[in-house]
């Protein structure tokens, strides 16, 4: 186990966690390698090379204006949404560009950052990683000062070619409790007498430390008392930007950007529930699964929008997290103190972060790599999984659920259309979290044994996202992407 809950769960903008997070991570980690070396001063031009699937989606997904930002020395959860386009349009304009915010070069977008759309990896004779970029900075000689490729791994993670080649070079971090499937996992937490929600807050708890991990603010500073005061504040910070989310995109109206021309329905949605709550929602008692697609729909079309959401575990897939967890609060807890409510709140985001990290370190979360199977396909499998600890479920129930989720989303592609996340991206989040509620009531409705294992079924995904012909992952190249043009 060595990833945190506070990767996986990352503050961060819309709309793609491997197309502009990943991307403008890997641009500031550029230039502040570039600082770190007394390299900056001396570079007069950095040209960024994009590869695969980022060269093929890249224009819909922002990653062209995302790695501008980084390379300004922006970061995805720091840089303010509202300042994106005026930022990118002064460099456009001026073609100048002031590297970690202080060293002025000329950038030339034309020159300067190129998208190779015939190539699917930076290095043609290896097979890596289909979301690569590399970046070249020069002197006024043209000599070459540093180089540097990144592959966007998904879910906002970003390793160097360096990192990629030599996994088991990366520091274990130090955690009482370490595990590598769910079986471990699962026997791990009996032996102890532990819930999973509990394991992951221990090992939280021990990863106070890390530096690498950025942690959003802590709720209420006030209530920290000790080291799990901090890690469950801070998960707290989560769901607030996670509720902030939902708020926004329940009240915006209007058309996305992109030029598909799609219409924001979220708030459309949101009035209907709303005339049912007027009269009596025994009229249709359905509604609360409508609340659910909504809410999920809502969080999304923020993204498609590049506003500011979390990645849970990617910004494709950051609407189904928090419809269970509204769903939660909203229709699953009536009987509950709002001090009941917010430790359910915390057990989910601790089990789901488990779940997540299984397929993380297991498999994969790139649609670039597996297809949306790890994209909205993981976040239906750790949703399911951490209602059912929401709920007060056991330990079998959650892997149980987490297992059903996946196995009904085994094989989905990702081919969105116009290489931007609106089409079928929303709404298969709003699918997505209706599956979740179903497989965990599934689970915790029928206790037992069942024949394949949450590490039966993460294996399967990526078995199955590795034979997935590449034109069907994040290239717009199949599927939907292709066909809508004759619809």
């Amino acid at each position: 186990m060595n990833t945190s809950l506070f990767e996986l769960f990352k503050i961060g903008i819309g709309p793609s966690s491997s197309h502009t997070v990943g991307p403008m991570r890997a641009a500031l980690r550029f230039v502040h390698t570039l600082d770190s070396n007394s390299l900056l001063e001396p570079t007069t031009s950095i040209t960024v090379e994009l590869y695969g699937s980022l060269a093929l989606t890249g224009i819909g997904h922002g990653t062209d204006g995302a790695v501008l930002l980084g390379l300004l020395g922006e970061a995805p959860d720091r840089v303010d949404p509202a300042q994106i386009d005026s930022l990118i349009a002064a460099v456009r304009s001026s073609q100048q560009l002031r590297l970690f915010g202080r060293h002025q070069i000329g950038f030339r977008e034309n020159e300067h950052l190129l998208f190779h759309r015939d190539q699917m990896y930076p290095d043609p004779a290896t097979v890596t990683h289909p979301n690569g970029l590399r970046f070249t900075a020069r002197d006024a000689n043209g000599v070459t000062l540093a180089s540097e490729v990144y592959y966007s791994v998904g879910g906002g993670f970003i390793v160097s070619a360096k990192e990629f080649a030599n996994p088991g070079d990366a520091k274990k971090r130090e955690v009482p409790y370490t595990f590598s499937s769910a079986e471990q996992l699962l026997k791990l937490a009996s032996e102890q007498k532990l819930s999973i929600a509990e394991i992951v807050l221990a090992n939280e708890v021990a990863l106070l430390n890390e530096k690498t991990i950025v942690r959003p603010p802590p709720r209420d500073a006030g209530a920290i008392h000790d080291g799990e005061s901090a890690v469950k504040q801070s998960i707290l910070t989560l769901w607030e930007t996670m509720s902030a989310c939902i708020d926004r995109g329940v009240a915006t109206e209007g058309t996305l950007p992109g030029g598909l021309n799609v219409r924001r329905r979220a708030a459309g949605l949101a009035r209907r529930l709303a005339r049912l709550d007027e009269e009596g929602r025994t009229r249709d008692p359905l509604a609360p699964m409508d609340s659910v697609t909504l809410v999920a729909m809502a969080v999304n079309e923020e993204n498609a929008a590049g506003g500011r959401v979390v990645t849970a575990p990617t910004n494709g897939a950051a609407g189904v997290i928090p419809a269970i967890a509204y769903f939660y609060l909203h229709h699953a807890s009536h009987d509950l103190s709002e001090a009941d409510k917010e430790a359910g709140l915390l057990r989910y985001f601790l089990t789901a972060a488990a779940i997540g990290i299984l397929y993380k370190e297991n498999a994969s979360i790139s649609g670039a790599e597996v297809g949306c199977q790890g994209e909205v396909g993981v976040a239906c499998s750790m949703a399911a999984g951490g209602l059912v600890a929401a709920l007060g479920g056991d330990n079998c129930a959650i892997e149980h659920a987490a297992e059903i989720a996946m196995e009904h989303n085994l094989g989905m592609t990702c081919d969105p259309i116009g290489g931007l996340v609106q089409i079928p991206c929303i709404e298969r989040n709003g699918m997505g979290a209706v599956k979740a509620v179903n497989a965990s009531r599934l689970a915790m409705n029928d206790q037992g044994s069942h024949k394949i294992s949450l590490d039966q079924v993460i294996e399967t995904m990526y078995r199955t996202g590795m034979d997935m012909q590449s034109r069907y992952k994040e290239t717009s190249l199949a599927g939907l992407a292709l066909n809508i043009i004759e619809c």
